[in-house]
């Protein structure tokens, strides 16, 4: 059974990722250090959101 990410984190990360194609990947740790880099009004929830969302989506396109 999944993890529920609410739609404002998944559209806030869609956003970013397309923004910054090249800044994420599929480890969620790098992911979690780029957002927190950015500076932006972000809790350290929707950072931890954000960045495994973005880890899952990316691994999900490699296979």
């Amino acid at each position: 059974m999944g993890k529920a990410v609410p739609k404002i984190i998944k559209h806030r990360a869609k956003i970013l990722m397309e923004k910054f194609p090249d800044k994420f990947s599929d480890d969620f740790e790098k992911n979690k250090q780029f957002l927190k880099s950015l500076n932006l009004p972000f809790s350290k929830l929707e950072i931890n959101l954000m960045a495994g969302f973005i880890a899952r989506v990316l691994d999900g396109k490699k296979s």
